[in-house]
């Protein structure tokens, strides 16, 4: 019944920062004193420990250190973590290894111990290349800095590497927003991550909230940050992400394509489609405290196959490839008539396109998501 093929990732959460940003609210936690990076390592790999009984005989298919600031963690550390994770459940010999980084912690010595660890892909946090934008989003690197870790990304030949960027930042114009792609273009990543700024909850920005540029200014960025972009080669393959041909990020193509992850360490989720055909999802402590007590998962859940269809268009729907009709049916287990009602309205409103064996995604279906994923709540 279980299809071994559905792919592993397997997610590993660096909890702190040296500053917490003022729109940042994934889960980290400000160094106050220097953290035990040794024991937080230790009780990664006991939580991985109890996390592989859930997906007995599987491999793991592509590995993300996010945080966070992983980069905070030394390259013997890191080295260290993924032989153990190794020696727990195999890594397939052509993973795709991210570890995510700030510009102003990274030096030549530590992103080439990275390499030697085995990372093969760094994602480098940039969000800006101008110092008064940075200071406005609480970064606490420098221009100069940014560029010099994108060139160091660059000169280790790494498989990859990925620049973070933001647009639509306070007193934001148009011509700051293409700089800044500018100068992460003359870098020559081979994947741009180019997302939007969104003002959350229970983050300083929501609750002091900055003069952000207007509708029409946010879509005239867009417009022209897309089309400089695909000029210089990049390709829109996720809401937010570009990459060259060949340089997509597989551990996010996982996530989007429903395939199964665990997720160690503080406040990580996990996912695994277990060999009954259920899928059960994991919620990790978010508290460092907590974490480095043992207390590793906070709660485990089964998904109800009634909100299978939903969770997996929300995933399935931010890549803009063609959905499978066959890959639908694999992982949820369900069958295509379950959804036939949600796809056929879906058509009516030119949300998607049918064919044969896939459905498209189409340009208003793109623009209007929100509206379309409703139609499978």
């Amino acid at each position: 019944m279980f299809d071994y093929k559905i792919p592993l990732s397997l997610y590993i959460h660096m909890p702190w920062c040296v500053q917490k940003c003022p729109y940042c609210d994934f889960n980290s936690h400000t160094v106050k004193k220097t953290p035990d990076y040794q024991a937080y390592i230790q009780h990664l790999i006991e939580d991985l420990r109890q996390d592989v009984k859930l997906c007995p005989d599987r491999s793991i298919h592509s590995i993300f250190i996010g945080g966070g600031t992983p980069s905070l963690f030394s390259a013997e550390l890191i080295n260290q973590l993924l032989i153990d994770v190794n020696k727990i459940i195999p890594i397939d010999s052509e993973a795709e290894i991210t570890i995510e980084a700030n510009p102003n912690s990274v030096d030549v010595e530590r992103f080439k111990g990275y390499q030697q660890a085995g990372i093969n892909r760094i994602s480098i946090g940039v969000q800006s290349f101008q110092s008064a934008k940075l200071v406005n989003l609480g970064r606490i690197h420098n221009p100069e800095e940014a560029i010099n870790a994108g060139t160091l990304a660059h000169n280790l030949n790494l498989h990859s590497f990925n620049l973070d960027l933001m647009h639509g930042l306070p007193n934001q114009s148009i011509d700051d927003a293409l700089y800044d792609l500018k100068q992460a273009i003359k870098l020559a990543p081979p994947h741009l991550s180019w997302y939007q700024l969104t003002i959350e909850p229970n983050t300083l920005f929501g609750s002091k909230p900055p003069i952000l540029p207007d509708d029409d200014n946010l879509w005239e960025i867009y417009q022209q940050g897309h089309q400089l972009l695909t000029q210089q080669g990049y390709q829109q393959y996720e809401t937010s992400a570009y990459a060259k041909p060949g340089y997509q990020c597989e551990h996010n193509l996982n996530y989007w394509r429903f395939g199964d992850y665990l997720g160690i360490g503080c406040g990580a989720h996990g996912k695994i489609t277990q060999s009954n055909g259920k899928i059960t999802r994991t919620v990790k402590t978010r508290h460092p405290k907590g974490y480095l007590e043992g207390r590793y998962l906070e709660h485990a859940y089964q998904v109800a196959s009634q909100d299978l269809p939903f969770e997996y268009f929300m995933n399935r729907f931010r890549l803009f490839e063609a959905t499978p009709k066959h890959e639908f049916e694999q992982r949820t287990f369900l069958p295509l008539q379950s959804v036939s009602k949600q796809i056929n309205l879906a058509i009516e409103q030119n949300y998607l396109i049918e064919h044969k064996h896939n459905w498209q995604i189409t340009e208003r279906g793109k623009l209007f998501l929100n509206s379309l994923l409703e139609i499978f709540l």
